[in-house]
Formats: C-alpha cells, structure tokens, sequence
C-alpha cells in the first residue's frame, strides 16, 4: 500500500496508486479513487460535516471524503434525533461544506421522508442535492428495501453510498439504537442487504452498530468498500460524528467513539476568559481600537 508521505503530491487528486489520505491535489476525489483504495486494501477515514469552515479545517487534514449527515439533526440543529432533518437543511448546509472544501469528496444525506416513497422521489431529492449543492454522491439507509432507488440513482450518474445494520431514520421502529445483526437470521439478513446495495451499483456501504465479525465478513465478500461506524477493525474505512471525535458532544457518547480533543472544554474556557475580559476591563485594550 502506498503511505500518505510517499504519494506524488503533483499528481491531483487521488489517482490510482495513491493514497487517499493526506494527498494535496487539486481535484475532486471521486468514487473511482475509493474503488481504487479497496483495491490496494488501503484504510482511509470518513468524517461528518456541517459549515464550510469545519470542512475546510477537515479538507486541509487530508481527510478524504465528508459525510454531510442528517446527524446534524442531533448536534447541529438541536433535534432529538435525525427525523426531524429535511432537505432544505441537507441541501443548504452540503452546500456550504461543499464551498469550504477543495478535495475532499462530499456525499450528502438523503434525510427521512426523502426517498421512502420510492425510486422517482429518490431521484428528485438527490438530483437536488447534485444541482443545488454540488455533492459528489448521496447516501440513503436501507438494504433491500432500499435497492431499487439506488439502482434508479446509479443509473441516473448519481453515485450512492448504502447504509446499513443500525439505520437512525428508523429510530422509532427499532425502539432506541440497539446493535444490529446478532444471531443466525439477523445475521443472514445483514449480508443479504449488503450484497443488494453491491448489486444495485452502491460505491460503498456503511455498516453501523455491527458485530465486529460480521463485518468483517461482509467486507470480505464485498468488492465495494466497507465503512464502519461501531463495526469493528476490519471494516475498509471509518467514520465518526466530527462532534463525537472531536469531543463537543456533551454526556455520554456512544462505546465505538475516541475522543480525540475536548474542544467544548477549549470553546467554554475562551468564552469564560473573553467574558471575564469584557467584565474586568481588560478588552478591548489599546491595540484592539481604532483613533
């Protein structure tokens, strides 16, 4: 496998042969470079994101490929779960991350509602998020029931990344967030919705909430990339909540998340200290005003 330092920074993008993190070209990465990557087995990290700025932060690291979640229904809009999020909220903010990145490949949520009613509405819904937001790809939940509209999308030139095991849009019906795929049938149903988002033309599959063994024999038999959030090492990517990774999330996250900073406890302490500098006098001082 090719290193991240070892990658020829002239060459743009990601071309084959390259690695996907850490590259600094000057295009697009495409789905093309991620069917490339599990090719040569290489592992590279998926992240979400919300606003242009935070993107950019996450474009500059290398990070290859952007998820712009309906996740921003929890940590970014205050809802209690991701239902609530539409596609005027998916479409504006793909937009802004879109506008804030230069390399990385930026697939945005099609949120609850948005293609449920099957593979017409699937396709007006995401083509807006193509036209309007400029993504590179969407994701939608499901497996086999969800394979038709991706077929549609492939078909269209819209590139889908599949989701499956523990769908949060299905909150309600699997009564909280439980693990999925445990036991024989569970486990028979898990390949069968991956191996029907494979056939449907999916670029990838997330696998959330999975057993680790599992997932990694769904990542064995798949020629597409496996991404996994909650499902194990084998997986051919992972993805984390930027929020979750990069402890802003308040209370309890869930077992699979690292903390990798504590950005909230940064945030606060500048906030507090700015405050206690407004009460106390001390700014604006002299070199923070105009004469």
């Amino acid at each position: 496998m090719t290193s991240p330092t070892t990658a020829d920074s002239s060459t743009p993008g990601a071309a084959p042969g390259k690695a996907l993190y850490g590259g600094t070209g000057s295009r697009r990465i495409t789905v093309r470079d991620i069917a490339a990557a599990k090719g040569r087995g290489e592992k590279w990290p998926m992240l979400t994101a919300y606003d242009a700025m935070t993107a950019s932060v996450f474009d500059e690291a290398g990070i290859p490929v952007l998820l712009v979640g309906d996740s921003m229904g929890n940590c970014h809009l205050g809802y209690e779960s991701t239902v609530p999020v539409t596609m005027d909220e998916i479409t504006l903010l793909s937009a802004a991350v879109v506008r804030g990145t230069k390399r990385a490949l930026i697939v945005g949520d099609l949120p609850f509602g948005a293609y449920q009613e099957g593979a017409v509405q699937a396709l007006r819904n995401a083509t807006r998020l193509v036209k309007e937001a400029g993504v590179g790809a969407v994701k939608l939940e499901g497996g086999e029931r969800s394979a038709h509209q991706i077929e549609l999308l492939v078909q269209a030139g819209i590139p889908v990344m599949a989701h499956i095991g523990l769908t949060p849009q299905s909150v309600n019906a699997f009564g909280g967030y439980p693990v999925q795929g445990r036991g024989e049938e569970a486990a028979q149903q898990l390949l069968r919705d991956a191996k029907a988002v494979q056939d449907a033309g999916a670029f990838a599959v997330v696998l959330e909430l999975v057993p680790a063994e599992l997932a990694a024999e769904v990542t064995r038999i798949l020629h597409i990339p496996t991404v996994g959030i909650g499902a194990g090492a084998e997986c051919d990517a992972q993805v984390l909540v930027w929020t979750d990774m990069a402890g802003m999330t308040s209370g309890r996250v869930p077992r699979f998340v690292k903390r990798y900073a504590d950005l909230r406890e940064v945030l606060g302490g500048a906030a507090r200290e700015f405050a206690e500098d407004v009460v106390g006098g001390a700014y604006p001082a002299e070199e923070h005003s105009f004469h």
